[in-house]
């Protein structure tokens, strides 16, 4: 077939080279040659005659096309090909495949691991599979909602004198009545070594939005009764939706015959589409159904922007999940649970502010 294809390439460019009266002659030759030889092995495998000769359709049809090639007899058959078996010859494909590395080296290092969105990378989550309803209406209408309440107008020029005065130093200086005073650094706020974070005005830079959810639930009947922590994470489990995590005692309390390291409790912390479910569950689900309930108190939070409530063993029976399916669950196992919202606000006013705006109502004293 190689001797044919290079003589039919011969032919081709025998009559570019006509005014050459040697090779014109021997080229004409070959082509003849040539097509003597294809329609005997035309007729040898007993197939229709060559289009090229039959049809002046194809006469412009290339020697070595593919349209030319004869069709196996129907005596030939392929050997069937089992999927099977082919697999079973290969080498294992976990030799050839790309795996991220474990550890993470720096960003100095030749390796790097790759994008937590890229399929390969051991962080991968697919998803998000749908978009979370409280969380669209965040983004459509309280966002723009939230700053448009919390807006302040200042007079051309008033910012900038504002920005003028000298910030307050809320460290406090030593009074100077020990010679060592001098050179010591400042010493933190009273009541706590640490400082409070500083309330900005909200902009469109840094309105408030939830950052995650965590449930908790503490069960110190779990030390004696284990099949109590089985039933605590099954219920944490149904209404969030992901695994339970068990976490142990901290410190020894006598009073509750609990010794550091015991396992009492379980907890999940959610994040992105499944905190905003969790919140509308709450909201709409189970808050109106609470008898006498007036709301969160209004003095929580952390004065960072993080607040918490919590739910008693009647109230985790009002979720759906457990209602519907109540009799799996034994009745006086059934445990409370604490709440905690962590929220990017920097005050627990305007951590209040997003939660108020979310469907979360509040009683009592406010405490900023």
């Amino acid at each position: 077939m190689a001797s044919i294809r290079s003589l039919a390439r011969t032919a081709r460019l025998a009559p570019s080279a006509s005014k050459i009266t040697a090779p014109s002659t021997s080229a004409s030759s070959l082509w003849r040659r040539a097509a003597s030889t294809t329609t005997k092995a035309a007729s040898s495998t007993s197939s229709p005659a060559s289009p090229s000769t039959s049809s002046p359709e194809f006469s412009d049809l290339e020697f070595d096309s593919s349209f030319l090639t004869p069709s196996l007899p129907e005596s030939v058959t392929l050997p069937a090909r089992d999927p099977e078996q082919r697999s079973g010859r290969r080498l294992p494909g976990s030799r050839y495949q790309f795996h991220p590395p474990k550890y993470d080296r720096g960003p100095l290092h030749p390796i790097q691991s790759p994008a937590s969105s890229d399929p390969t990378a051991r962080d991968f989550v697919p998803g998000p599979f749908h978009n979370a309803r409280l969380r669209q209406t965040y983004h459509s209408t309280l966002a723009s909602d939230i700053m448009t309440l919390t807006y302040t107008h200042y007079p051309p020029g008033a910012r900038k004198e504002a920005a003028k005065e000298e910030t307050p130093n809320r460290l406090r200086s030593w009074d100077g009545s020990s010679p060592y005073h001098k050179n010591r650094p400042l010493r933190g706020p009273r009541g706590s070594p640490y400082l409070s974070l500083i309330e900005r005005d909200i902009t469109f830079r840094n309105i408030p939005t939830l950052r995650s959810v965590t449930i908790a639930a503490f069960v110190p009947e779990a030390i004696r009764e284990p099949d109590r922590l089985v039933v605590a994470r099954s219920v944490i489990q149904s209404i969030t939706g992901a695994d339970a995590e068990v976490t142990s005692v901290k410190r020894n309390v006598s009073q509750w015959h609990i010794v550091q390291g015991q396992k009492a409790g379980c907890k999940v912390t959610l994040y992105g589409n499944d905190a905003y479910d969790f919140l509308d569950k709450c909201v709409h689900l189970v808050f109106p159904r609470i008898k006498e309930w007036k709301g969160v108190k209004g003095s929580t939070g952390d004065s960072s922007g993080n607040l918490s409530w919590g739910l008693t063993t009647s109230d985790m029976a009002l979720f759906p999940e457990v209602e519907s399916n109540y009799g799996m669950y034994p009745a006086k196992m059934i445990p409370g649970c604490r709440i905690f919202v962590e929220t990017t606000a920097k005050s627990d006013r305007h951590a209040r502010l997003l939660l108020s705006s979310l469907g979360v109502p509040f009683h009592g004293e406010l405490r900023n």
